[in-house]
């Protein structure tokens, strides 16, 4: 399960929107082992498109050296997406590579007749994907 704050929520749905219509991409980090979600990191997306989301290699190599000196992991790693449903697609499955991390995708579509947006949360663990349940609370 992924427990996140409302605030570091609102944060991630806010940057999906302000990106569309290209996708949303960042990292919220927190302490090495806790698996606690603590400081929003919003990345540009190199490929600048609706379909498709790449961090930029040099913003990446920054952000891992900044995390490994603050003694932080990536646990959650976010996007978008623009025109479908809030779910990893086959790219997005082949591209993860951080075992331990939340992977959460926000749909800035009405897909499912729900409202403007959907965010999930999934593991992907040596391509196998298994959506977890996400708890909001109000602080840790």
């Amino acid at each position: 399960m992924l427990t996140i704050t409302q605030a570091l929520y609102d944060e991630i749905v806010a940057h999906a929107r302000e990106d569309h219509p290209d996708e949303a991409c960042g990292v919220v980090a927190g302490p090495v082992g806790s698996g606690r979600p603590e400081r929003f990191i919003p990345m540009v997306n190199a490929a600048r498109s609706p379909t498709f989301y790449e961090f930029d290699s040099q913003d990446l190599l920054k952000l891992y050296r900044e995390m490994d000196d603050n003694d932080e992991e990536p646990v959650v790693i976010y996007h978008s997406h623009t025109a479908t449903e809030a779910h990893p697609s086959r790219t997005d499955v082949d591209l993860a590579s951080e075992p331990g991390a939340h992977y959460v995708l926000v749909s800035t579509a009405d897909t499912d007749g729900l409202g403007e947006f959907q965010f999930r949360s999934f593991r992907i663990v040596g391509g196998e994907v298994t959506e977890e349940e996400v708890k909001i609370v109000e602080a840790y």
